[in-house]
């Protein structure tokens, strides 16, 4: 029984799963996916990699995520499920692509800077 691994990340948000053939179960933490992600919009952005390949139930995955909030770490599973079947085979590389799941969103929060209110946000100012 062969396992990949792969990682993703989103955010401060990282994913590492570990894939092995089977009936589809996906483990995050310990916990089952409906478990951890109580919203459907979650748990489809998830799923959404085995879908366009249409192998859904398939691999069962673990999942351990750490960081950030419930989006950021769907969004990584996402990436690192992506990367994952592209490693079992080549031929789901063009679909996932098109679709940009195996493009890593390198967006950031801004850092706060000094003399500021926010990132970028100055002090309100006063006339008197």
């Amino acid at each position: 029984m062969e396992v990949i691994s792969s990682i993703g990340r989103r955010k401060t948000s990282v994913a590492r799963i570990y894939m092995t053939a089977g009936n589809g179960e996906i483990t995050v933490n310990n916990r089952t996916l409906e478990d951890y992600f109580p919203s459907e919009i979650l748990r489809t952005i998830v799923r959404q990699p085995l879908n366009i390949v249409e192998v859904d139930g398939s691999y069962d995955i673990k999942v351990n995520v750490d960081g950030g909030g419930p989006a950021g770490q769907a969004e990584a599973i996402r990436l690192a499920v992506s990367r994952g079947l592209v490693d079992i085979d080549t031929e789901f590389r063009p679909p996932l692509k098109k679709e940009g799941f195996l493009t890593r969103d390198p967006r950031m929060v801004e850092r706060k800077k000094y003399g500021r209110r926010k990132a970028r946000r100055k002090f309100q100012f006063s006339k008197r």
